[in-house]
């Protein structure tokens, strides 16, 4: 029995997590510390705070990964989430590990637009995307985050004859079509986006940089 219980204590799952980007959600979990925890099997279940029973992820049972995704469970983004998180080897089962609260509308991150530059020749015009979250609309298309939060593109210039880090903000705002004016012809300018939350003061990661030569 003793043998089992270490082999209990030794497979149980470390580090259960939430991981969200754009309301995409994963559980993410490590394995228990014993060599062989690595040939184990795991079991997630899932449920909204304050609800007593415990929902059996049926995708997530008996899996060798150690990722699960909950995006579908965890749709109302305004309820707070607990998984958790059990490891299986030879006939013994660990313990459940919890992973901590989780609420998608608080914690999920926001990833950057996507841009697309044009130019003239003494102007670039920036198209903007906002992120798409994983749900759809009756017709089928993703709905923007732009839907969930009160959200603002941030631009900004890179003009390559300087460093890198040096980045002008020329534009914050809600429109998806800016034009940038008044640039040098000749001039090679890099241009980078980002979301932006006021109310939460959060922003995005940078989007990828596109270049253009005027």
């Amino acid at each position: 029995v003793l043998e089992n219980q270490d082999l209990q204590d030794s497979i149980k799952p470390q580090k259960v997590e939430f991981h969200s980007l754009n309301f995409n959600t994963t559980l993410h979990w490590q394995p228990g510390w014993a060599r062989e925890a690595r040939d184990a099997l795991y079991f997630v279940q899932y449920k909204v705070y304050g609800q007593s029973t415990w929902q059996n992820k049926e995708e997530c049972w008996g899996i060798s990964s150690r990722v699960c995704d909950l995006t579908h469970e965890t749709s109302d983004i305004q309820e707070p989430y607990y998984s958790r998180v059990r490891a299986a080897l030879a006939g013994v089962y660990s313990d459940w590990s919890l992973s901590c609260r989780f609420t998608p509308w608080r914690e999920t991150v926001i990833g950057p637009p996507m841009i697309t530059v044009s130019h003239s020749n003494k102007s670039i015009t920036v198209k903007l995307q906002a992120p798409r979250s994983p749900y759809k609309r009756k017709r089928g298309s993703k709905i923007p985050m732009t839907n969930f939060y009160d959200l603002l593109y941030q631009v900004f210039i890179i003009n390559n004859l300087l460093d890198e880090q040096h980045r002008v903000l020329v534009y914050e705002g809600k429109d998806k079509v800016i034009e940038i004016q008044d640039l040098r012809p000749g001039v090679s300018y890099c241009i980078v986006a980002k979301m932006y939350m006021p109310m939460l003061d959060h922003s995005s990661a940078y989007s990828n940089r596109q270049c253009i030569l005027l």
